[in-house]
Formats: C-alpha cells, structure tokens, sequence
C-alpha cells in the first residue's frame, strides 16, 4: 500500500482509474463531478487531499462517449484547481491519451466534395438506378474524404443505412488464391483502378490560419495548477517542450512487444511495418529490439503540370511476400492511414496483417472500415475507453491493459524512483 497519496479519476475512464488504485493497494478518492442544469460542470472533492500527493486520471477519446473530449478537459483543469486550493502538496495530471497532440488533416478545398468518379455519380443522380448501381460496383474508400468535413459527420457512404462490406470489391490477391478457400473482402488497391486515385488540394507544410492547439491547452493545465504531468505515447516528443514542469512520457512499446513475442506464431519471420514514415522511428525500435525485418510505406504526392491538385498514392519499401505483416503505430482516428496500409500489404503477398495501436480512439465510421478492410487484427490498448458495444462491433479488436505500467509509474514518481528503469531492458 502506498501512503500519504490520492487517485482522482474523472468522467472519462473510471474502469482505468480503479483499475490503477488495485496495482496500488488504495481506493480512489470520492468526488461530486457532474454537471448543472445550465451546462457548467460541478466538481467537489469529498476527502481531505491536505499535503496530499495527488494523481488525477483523465484519458480523450471519443470511447467513453462522442464529443466530449471537451468537456473532460474542463473537467480536468477544476479537478486540478480543487486540489490545488484544498491544499494537495503535489497535483499530477495522469493523462494515458493526451488532448490535441494530433489532430487528422482535412486536406480539401470544399469539405464532403466529391474525389472520384464514383463519388460524383452517387452525389449528381442519387435517384438514377444505373448512377447508383455504377457507383456502388465501383466504391472504395479513396473515392470520399477521408476525415468527416463540417456538417458531415460520417463518411459518405455510411449513411442511410448502406452496406459497406457488400460493396467492397475483391482484390486480385485473394482472386489468384490456389486454394480459392478465402473469401476476404476489401477495397482493391490504388494501382489496380487509376481512375479512383485521390486528387487533393496542396495543402502541405504549414497551414495558414490554422489554430495550433498545443501550447495552448499545456498552459492551462500549467495555469490550473498542474504540477507534473504522466502520459503515454505523445505523438510528437517534442510536445513536452510546450510545458515548464515536469513530463513523464511512458511508453506503450513493452507491451506490444510482449503480444507479439506471445501471441503471433513465427513471430521472428514476421516484418514490422511503419504506416507512414511519421512513425519509422516507432516501428524501427520494436523491429530492433525483435531482431525482425522492417519495411516502410511512403505516401507520395505528386502534382500535375497544368493544376495545383495532386494525386496522392502509397509505395511499399520492403519485402512482404509470403510473410506476417505487423504493422505499428501510436494511434488510430479515423482508421484510414492502418486500413489503406494493410490493404497495400495484402496486395504485395502478405500472408496476414496484425495493427499494433497504443491509442484506439477509432472515431466517426473507423469501426466499420476496419471490419471491411484487409486487417486481421487490431491490437489496441485501454489508454481509451473500449466499450463493450464497441467490442461487439469489431470482432477484430483485441485490447491490452497498460494499467499495471501507470500505477508503477505512479509509485515511482510519489517515492522519487526512476521512470527510465521501466523501459531500461526494453
């Protein structure tokens, strides 16, 4: 039992909270976190936290309910400012899935326009049987955007009750199968139909007018009265940088390594594979540490001479053929970077494709395109609320417990220990 400390969780993931004050041997602490009639959130902390060493959980995501990642981190900051004026003599802000680190690129000059013919045709005449019909025999994912656009909040397709899996086409490395057993469907691969590579507007490096969120929400957990922060897998390292007190940044890294040591078979023939070249750096350390191959897809852009759109396709830098395809990344939004990816892999010959993600958050329709898509399994783990209806909807999904891992760190940072030991022998 560790002393003298007290666990705060909020709205967001009460099963992770209890779960890390289990590893720890205490009880969480009772507070009042609600909210008035008007909308403003009541917050009350019911135990003394006078001299404590207090440790307030609270994840993102849109697992513990849609559109209210907002919401916890108001909750968050008066949870913090409560503790600080109940005299705590330490405030940590546990955070298992930090808040704006990483938001999807909406790359497109008119949200929810149209990228292909398909999605032309299914717009223009959407009461002409043979627009529709012509439409839905050629559908893929590239023919809308990727990421819901205002006023769209799923992608198109995905409305009025239409069938994804029964419009997927089947790609020709299932159709050239000997044995002809498999029935696996998912979108066929850019290569394979020309006519439906996606045509973005320019919209690369440093975007005007738009709100970078970073610093902003570090200096209001700073002005809350946060003094150490605890989370896991920043997208990007160097976001600690936005803070003047102290970040502990864990690493899922250990535990996917362990499902991979003990739960893919022939794991050593197995290749690591990066979804783009934002995560090399990821994927190469499990690779390294594994002994395993490793192999890169790059999403390449090119503009065309007489417009400023640009075709965006993907290209595989390694060798898969006839082998297990791991693919490892930080997150997972809107689900399309893992699913275009294991969709290029099965193509170039890979026997089956494994999505090692330290945060689910698989928001807006991501669920259905997994199932429709060409992964195997998606690993994730519980930095984000999974719940069991979202469980019930994706057979594929598989969740790991980082709990364990936070209540050490807890234990350590209370008692002044070392947080890189943890990851010393990784």
């Amino acid at each position: 039992m560790v002393r003298n400390i007290a666990v705060i969780g909020g709205n967001s993931h009460p099963t992770f909270t209890e779960a890390i004050c289990t590893h720890l041997g205490i009880a969480p602490s009772t507070r009042i976190l609600n909210k008035f009639s008007s909308g403003e959130t009541r917050c009350e902390i019911q135990d003394s936290v006078r001299g404590k060493d207090v440790y307030i959980v609270q994840s993102f995501g849109v697992g513990a309910g849609a559109d209210r990642v907002n919401d916890f981190f108001i909750e968050l900051c008066i949870m913090i400012s409560a503790c600080k004026t109940g005299s705590a003599k330490r405030v940590t802000a546990v955070l298992p899935l930090f808040p704006y680190s990483r938001q999807p690129d909406l790359p497109y000059a008119k949200a929810g326009a149209p990228l292909s013919v398909s999605a032309a045709r299914l717009s223009a005449a959407p009461g002409s049987s043979s627009a529709s019909t012509k439409a839905a025999d050629a559908y893929t994912f590239e023919s809308v955007p990727a990421t819901p656009g205002p006023n769209i909040p799923r992608t198109l397709g995905f409305e009025d009750g239409m069938d994804v899996a029964d419009m997927m086409v089947t790609s020709k490395a299932n159709k050239h199968r000997t044995d002809g057993s498999s029935d696996h469907r998912y979108t066929t691969h850019d290569y394979e139909n020309p006519m439906l590579i996606m045509a973005v507007q320019a919209q690369t490096g440093y975007k005007q007018w738009m709100a970078q969120a970073g610093s902003l929400v570090a200096d209001l957990l700073t002005c809350a009265g946060a003094d150490r922060i605890l989370t896991c897998d920043l997208h990007e390292s160097t976001y600690q940088g936005f803070f003047d007190i102290p970040v502990d940044n864990l690493y899922g890294r250990p535990l996917l390594k362990q499902y991979i040591q003990h739960r893919i078979e022939n794991y050593r023939d197995a290749v690591i594979v990066s979804p783009d070249a934002g995560g090399a750096k990821r994927a190469t350390a499990i690779a390294d540490s594994l002994g395993l191959n490793f192999a890169l897809i790059h999403k390449e852009r090119r503009g065309t001479k007489h417009s400023q759109t640009q075709k965006a396709t993907m290209m595989l830098v390694g060798d898969v053929a006839s082998r297990v395809c791991i693919l490892v990344d930080d997150l997972a939004d809107t689900a399309n970077t893992i699913t275009r990816a294991a969709k290029l892999l099965k193509r170039e010959g890979a026997l089956a494709v494994y999505a090692l993600l330290t945060h689910g958050v698989l928001s807006g329709d991501a669920i259905a395109r997994i199932n429709a898509s060409a992964i195997d399994k998606v690993v994730v783990t519980n930095t984000v609320a999974q719940t069991a209806e979202r469980r019930a909807a994706c057979p594929k999904l598989e969740v790991l417990d980082m709990a364990s891992m936070f209540a050490e760190a807890i234990r350590r940072v209370h008692h002044g220990e070392s947080i890189s030991v943890l990851f010393q022998w990784d």
